[in-house]
């Protein structure tokens, strides 16, 4: 699933298309992408709308709009914008572009597509003063930025799950997903076991640290291509050749040489040194 970088390098991409350009034709083929509304009552509220700012929450993609009301995209899995001439094939219909599910025609005669193969992303159309609360329910705060150390001990104080579970609740923090986390506990040398609330000081402010460089090397190398994950240009990332443990189950570590062990946290594959991050005596 695209985690922050992935969703911020899509956000950078699809930024000087679409800002300051109208909507003027929106196509959505599959009636699941909008649900519970209709997907041409949704069409047709776009239709004509002028595009301010395309903005970023954690991983929402956030499409502001002149009439103050937000398209919320969510890309889930396997959910992407296509940008260029691939998009503009979309306009020949879904059997021009593999899993089309929308199709937007700018008024400068461009076209932005959104694919999916597994269907899970969402669009969801929010009205004026309905985004705040929509994100306030789902979203902790944005871990780059002025997040301070201070701020992110207070999110994991009280927290007796699994470290790499609280990193990975979005309402504790947003954006971070299976692979930063991973990243993070391994260049903060801390077991993903360890319970949130068992960190001293040093490991918080090490972690904190950890989670900001890992991000920020993702959205250098235009996050990470693993599967279906492309920038709108078609583009791959290239972190998946930064990851020092993610996916490296057995091969050396990067800075002891122990092979890279590989274990179930929170229902997600974890990857970790078992001499670098070592093991909380109760687990």
């Amino acid at each position: 699933m695209p985690e922050l970088p992935e969703v911020e390098t899509v956000r950078r991409a699809l930024e000087p298309v679409l800002a300051g350009r109208t909507l003027a034709a929106v196509a959505i083929h599959d009636v699941r992408l909008v649900q519970p509304r209709d997907r041409h009552e949704v069409a047709a509220e776009l239709t004509g709308e002028l595009i301010t700012q395309v903005d970023r929450r954690g991983k929402y993609l956030l499409l502001r709009l002149a009439s103050r009301r937000v398209l919320v995209v969510h890309l889930r899995m396997t959910g992407g914008f296509v940008t260029g001439s691939a998009a503009a094939a979309g306009a020949g219909g879904m059997s021009a572009v593999p899993h089309l599910r929308a199709l937007l025609t700018l008024d400068d005669g461009g076209h932005v597509a959104f694919r999916d193969v597994r269907r899970f992303g969402t669009w969801t159309l929010l009205e004026p003063g309905q985004l705040r609360p929509y994100l306030a329910e789902r979203l902790g705060p944005e871990p780059l930025g002025t997040f301070s150390a201070a701020a992110f001990a207070a999110r994991l104080a009280g927290r007796h799950a699994p470290v790499k579970a609280v990193l990975l609740d979005q309402r504790a923090i947003a954006g971070v997903g299976n692979i930063y986390a991973d990243e993070a506990l391994w260049r903060a040398r801390i077991h993903p076991l360890l319970p949130a609330a068992d960190l001293a000081p040093a490991q918080l402010r090490s972690l904190h640290r950890a989670v900001r460089t890992a991000l920020r090397l993702g959205i250098a190398r235009q996050g990470a291509t693993l599967r279906d994950y492309r920038a709108p240009d078609g583009s791959e990332g290239e972190m998946q050749d930064e990851f020092k443990v993610y996916g490296r189950a057995d091969e050396p570590c990067l800075r002891c040489g122990r092979p890279i062990s590989k274990i179930r946290v929170a229902g997600r594959g974890t990857h970790f040194c078992p001499r670098c991050q070592k093991t909380p005596r109760v687990v």
